[in-house]
């Protein structure tokens, strides 16, 4: 073995270890940044290795770096935190689609290799063109430009069914006879049928179910990664899908939990598609009682202890910094401020924990859902932003709700509860919010920023 080879491989040695300490420090939002940077380097060895392995001049490599560089921190400054959920999705994408052209192009170049060989090929293309596909629906979805209810048709299950079968069928041929003219008519007709289920398997799948989606599609793209990685004889490639799969499947087991769903049920229920009534018809009872800036300022004047919960509305809005201005005043005037986290809170995992760190949340002021339930009706005031599946009563008591079971922030046990929110309109599950006509609720609608910041001038007016 060369001195070459030893430095290439002794490189992949280093970044797989960066890879595996990398997802160690994600554990903890306090080393989650030095994470990303650690993983990024690990890549980033990877790349020139495997560049200078091949032969590639290190002028043009530095020229890719540059590049890169370029086009990552344009998308870094100009993709803005709600998009988050939209650019990790195609993210996802570009990785199944990067897969499946890589495989393309190896079989291109010496169509005949192995069984073990073209039976990896078929996994690349496969996956990668699934994943590829269906990060595209999921990127609409969330982005708005389709329709966030799932799309669903007279036997549409027995279609992806059929779809799946053929794609079995053709890839198991392919691994027999891989040599063309029929091994490429195989390769083509995989190819098509996986970019086609990608879309029929996704696009039945509602805007509720969004963070599982995201974190199924996550694990697809390092499947087909991993499967590309044998097919190209690259470790590194192998490592990091593995890596990528894993924590994929580990995500989308906590996802479910979360939503107290399976897997099939999130892939094959169409959730989300029913009535916005909570459960019979006649939906919650009760009275929504309204409140002004200076009504919430009062109550959240008086409070020895608030627990702010973010959702959605709270990303659109883009009021995660006067949130942390709100609870800095709050802090001030002597009450314990905390802020609860739910898993699906969002349209992707983690998503209110990173814009709560943006804003420079103190990472001792997250709590998790499970931490915060217990002492719930110790809260003297839970403020709940935008908001709404992930707080709703009808998860805990009506067994005839879509969301019966759900695990959620059990906000109407505290003495009070603010809601802020635009309207009355249901969240991404469609149902009405029986939270909102609790006897201990007000309402406080309008904009989140616009609302919150109506709060702080009420403090500080009242504080001079």
């Amino acid at each position: 073995m060369s001195l070459g080879t030893i430095g290439i491989n002794f490189s992949y040695v280093i970044s797989a270890g960066l890879f595996v300490f990398g997802l160690k420090l994600l554990s903890s939002p306090a080393t989650a940044r030095r994470s990303n940077l650690l993983s990024a380097l690990g890549m980033l060895v990877a790349i020139i290795a495997t560049l200078l392995a091949s032969g590639l001049a290190l002028k043009w490599i530095i020229i890719g770096v540059a590049i890169g560089t370029v086009i990552g921190l344009f998308g870094a400054y100009l993709v803005k935190m709600t998009a988050m959920p939209e650019m990790v999705a195609l993210f996802n994408g570009f990785g199944g689609l990067s897969s499946l052209l890589l495989a393309w192009s190896e079989y291109h170049q010496n169509p005949s290799g192995s069984l073990f060989i073209a039976a990896v090929t078929m996994l690349s293309v496969f996956i990668g063109g699934v994943t590829f596909t269906g990060s595209m629906v999921a990127w609409g979805k969330l982005s708005g430009k389709i329709n966030q209810k799932p799309i669903i048709f007279t036997n549409q299950h027995l279609l992806n069914a059929a779809i799946l079968l053929g794609a079995v069928a053709c890839s198991v041929l392919f691994t027999f006879y891989p040599s063309p003219p029929i091994g490429y008519i195989l390769f083509i007709l995989v190819m098509l049928v996986s970019l086609g289920f990608g879309v029929t398997s996704t696009i039945p799948i509602g805007g509720a179910d969004m963070p599982v989606v995201i974190s199924l599609l996550n694990r697809y793209s390092g499947l087909a990664a991993c499967a590309a990685g044998f097919v190209v004889h690259n470790n590194i490639l192998i490592v990091a899908g593995a890596l990528v799969g894993a924590s994929g499947i580990i995500l989308t087991r906590i996802m479910c939990k979360a939503m107290n769903r399976s897997l099939a049920n999130v892939l094959f229920s169409g959730f989300g598609q029913g009535s916005t009534k909570s459960s019979g018809e006649e939906g919650p009872k009760g009275e929504v009682k309204p409140a002004s800036a200076e009504d919430v300022y009062y109550i959240l004047e008086a409070a020895d202890s608030v627990a702010i919960v973010p959702g959605y509305g709270l990303a659109v809005a883009q009021a995660q910094h006067v949130v942390k201005e709100l609870g800095d005043l709050l802090e001030a005037n002597g009450t314990e401020v905390v802020y609860a986290i739910h898993p699906v809170a969002g349209r992707m995992p983690g998503h209110m924990n990173v814009l709560l760190a943006e804003a420079n949340v103190p990472y001792d002021q997250l709590v998790e859902m499970d931490e915060i339930n217990p002492r719930m009706e110790t809260i003297d005031v839970c403020v709940v932003i935008g908001a709404n599946d992930v707080v709703n009563p009808a998860a805990v008591h009506e067994e005839g709700s879509p969301i019966y079971g759900m695990p959620i922030i059990e906000t109407y046990r505290a003495k009070t509860v603010i809601v802020l929110k635009r309207s009355m309109n249901p969240g991404f599950a469609g149902i009405e919010n029986a939270l909102f006509y609790e006897e201990n609720t007000r309402m406080y609608f309008g904009d989140a920023k616009a609302s919150i910041q109506a709060l702080i001038a009420e403090f500080k007016g009242g504080a001079s």
